[in-house]
Order: structure tokens, then C-alpha cells, then sequence
């Protein structure tokens, strides 16, 4: 039988081409399962062959599945019309990004709201 997996394109909110950062370490993971990157940080840079993008206008996400946050609930405070916009399936809320008020937004708009380590996920087959 053949075994396959549905591609979940990801925006990681608050990439980073720091190597020690969470989110540079979930680029490469993602990508290494093969699901479609988009990233946007405060810096440019690249990460696993990808431009960070730091105008969140000129990112074109057609088919965006996920929006994986690696930003402290303050800064977060200025893309949450931008997420609403792009209206992922599934917003993951990585540890320390935890946010009730976006969270609730997110509900009411009947986006998925996960509160969960997207390192973990993939590791353990969850993504």
C-alpha cells in the first residue's frame, strides 16, 4: 500500500536566521518533511533556502494551511488583521506565544487554535 501525507504550506510568524532560535530550527524541519515555507520576521534573512520576508503585504500565500507563531503575545498585536486575512486552517501558538486574546479572535473567525510545540508535532507524526 502506498503511504503519503497531505503538504501543509506554513508561514512561520517571527522566522529568524539565527540558528539557535526555535523558528530557524523549524524552517528546516518542515521543509526537510517536505511541506511549503513561507517566512516573516522582524530581519531578513534565509533559512533553508528561503527569503524572510519582513513586509507582510508582499508575502502571497494561496494556499497557506498554517500560520506557526514564534512571536511573545505583544508583538503579535500588529499582524492579527493580516492572519485574519490570510485565514489559515490552523494557527499554532508555539510555547511563550501563547495568546488568549488572538486565540478567541482566531475561534470566532472558526480558525483551528493549537497551542503546541511545532517541533514536537513533527517529530511525533502530529503535524
Amino acid at each position: 500500500m502506498a503511504s503519503f501525507f497531505i503538504m501543509k504550506p506554513t508561514l512561520i510568524l517571527g522566522a529568524s536566521s539565527f540558528p539557535y532560535r526555535y523558528s530557524f530550527l523549524a524552517a528546516q524541519r518542515l521543509t526537510s518533511n517536505n511541506h511549503h515555507i513561507y517566512l516573516l520576521g522582524k530581519h531578513e534573512g534565509i533559512v533553508a533556502g528561503i527569503n524572510i520576508q519582513t513586509n507582510p503585504e508582499e508575502i502571497e500565500t494561496p494556499d497557506l494551511d498554517t500560520i506557526t507563531i514564534y512571536l511573545n503575545p505583544k508583538n503579535q498585536k500588529e499582524y492579527y488583521d493580516w492572519i485574519i486575512e490570510k485565514n489559515p486552517q490552523r494557527v499554532i501558538f508555539n510555547p511563550g506565544s501563547e495568546n488568549k486574546e488572538l486565540a478567541d479572535i482566531l475561534r470566532n473567525h472558526n480558525i483551528e487554535v493549537v497551542e503546541a510545540c511545532t517541533l514536537v508535532m513533527l517529530s511525533t507524526g502530529q503535524y
